[in-house]
């Protein structure tokens, strides 16, 4: 039966919470693997992994058995009760992390563990001052969306005082560059702090920054850049919180993307992945950072803290990660689709560049150069929509004076061919939307 009259808006009673963006234009009922089904019957390849959380796919059936045997046996308890499957995924998580990260704290959304995660530094050092990225998102909680400067920030009213953005070290489009015209990402990180350390009131408590910037353009950081991040935290008293809400968990081909970087934080928060597709996230660092926390008497008390039915899809989460050795897949599946998108740059002129790491990949579009002002715009909204006509869903960052960059991240159980028609389909939507214009 349709959820709507047809001919009305299914939105209608919906408020708008995406700035500018409309609805998808069809409601969708079903979703299976790598794929969604709208009302209509259409089928929709999934290339963003719903909201760049579903890497098992859609409705993985042993998600689906977990949580029918779980919300039948234990599904929600007071915030300070403890049940099996916390004990047991905390425990888990602690398994699957360096030392000394060995204390978790379990949650429902990037956000509130990024928040967390700020309020912990916070008390911890006795200061309140905190450095991100230019470009990034870290949520639209207090704290959280405070330290985000890729969109939201208008309107508002002041944001929290001792909030300083970090020059992102783009290689694509470098800021600072050396003799030889590439990123010179060392001067760029010395200017950054010096400009930090000018406006700082002596307070700087941490650092909070994604290992690659998913909103802010899907931005690798240089080999290096991490390990000089973390130097200039230790040498002024900070911490370094990495938010891994969309690279933790085997999706970048690692199962957390500083490993690559041979770089441990001191606090770590995970969501997105962790549920694949369910609300859970994870605050996670080490015993001294924890106790001098709770000495202090650290509050962070929630509706949903440490609820037992998320914590078990977790634990089935991590089994099916280690099972089926999904870090190897996105890397070898990563690989596959890194080919394809490199191929479509050498075909199509707007494409300006491909990068990223695992099956988190960016393709940005420069139709500025070729189309006039306001191009890459145009061409992104054109390519997004034919895709979307074509079977592909497919999402587009739009920032001010950049092309549109897509963030490409399907499950790490897409198959080969998924990968392949998804290519296939982009190919034709760069093709008609260009032909177009």
């Amino acid at each position: 039966m349709p959820s709507e009259t047809p001919g009305t808006d299914p939105g209608r009673h919906l408020i708008r919470y995406s700035g500018h963006a409309p609805f998808s234009p069809e409601v969708v009922v079903r979703a299976a693997g790598t794929s969604v089904f709208t009302e209509s019957g259409r089928e929709l390849l999934d290339f963003t992994s719903g909201q760049m959380s579903a890497i098992l796919g859609h409705s993985h059936p042993a998600i689906v058995s977990t949580v029918r045997e779980q919300v039948a046996h234990l599904d929600h308890l007071h915030s300070g009760m403890l049940s099996p499957p916390v004990v047991e995924l905390a425990r888990r998580l602690a398994g699957t992390l360096p030392e000394p990260l060995d204390k978790a704290l379990l949650l429902t959304t990037g956000a509130e563990a990024n928040e967390a995660a700020v309020r912990m530094a916070k008390l911890v050092t006795g200061r309140h001052e905190i450095v991100s990225f230019a470009r990034s998102w870290h949520g639209m909680t207090q704290a959280a969306a405070n330290a985000t400067y890729s969109a939201g920030r208008k309107g508002y009213g002041p944001a929290a005082p001792g909030n300083f953005a970090l020059p992102v070290p783009d290689r694509h489009r470098p800021s600072v560059v050396g003799a030889d015209g590439e990123l010179d990402w060392r001067r760029q990180l010395d200017l950054g702090f010096e400009m930090i350390d000018a406006q700082s009131v002596g307070s700087l408590a941490a650092c909070l920054v994604e290992p690659i910037l998913s909103s802010g353009g899907v931005v690798e950081l240089p080999p290096g850049y991490l390990a000089a991040l973390a130097e200039k935290c230790r040498e002024r008293g900070m911490l370094l919180i990495l938010d891994e809400a969309q690279t933790g968990l085997c999706r970048t081909g690692d199962w957390y993307a500083f490993q690559h970087d041979g770089v441990v934080p001191d606090i770590l928060t995970l969501s997105k992945t962790l549920g694949a597709g369910l609300p859970l996230a994870a605050v996670l660092t080490g015993a001294e950072i924890e106790r001098r926390a709770h000495e202090r008497g650290f509050l962070f008390f929630t509706t949903h803290v440490n609820d037992p039915l998320p914590a078990a899809v977790g634990n089935t989460v991590l089994d099916i990660l280690v099972r089926d050795r999904l870090d190897e897949r996105a890397r070898r599946l990563g690989g596959v689709l890194r080919d394809g998108l490199d191929r479509l740059a050498e075909r199509h002129k707007v494409v300006g560049d491909v990068r990223g790491r695992g099956l988190l990949l960016g393709m940005e579009l420069v139709g500025d150069d070729v189309l006039g002002e306001g191009g890459a715009d145009r061409l992104g909204a054109a390519v997004t929509r034919r895709c979307y006509e074509l079977g592909l869903h497919m999402n587009i960052v739009q920032l001010p004076g950049m092309g549109g960059i897509f963030r490409i991240a399907p499950p790490l159980t897409a198959s080969d061919g998924e990968i392949a028609r998804g290519v296939a389909v982009l190919d034709e939507a760069l093709t008609d939307a260009a032909r177009d214009l």
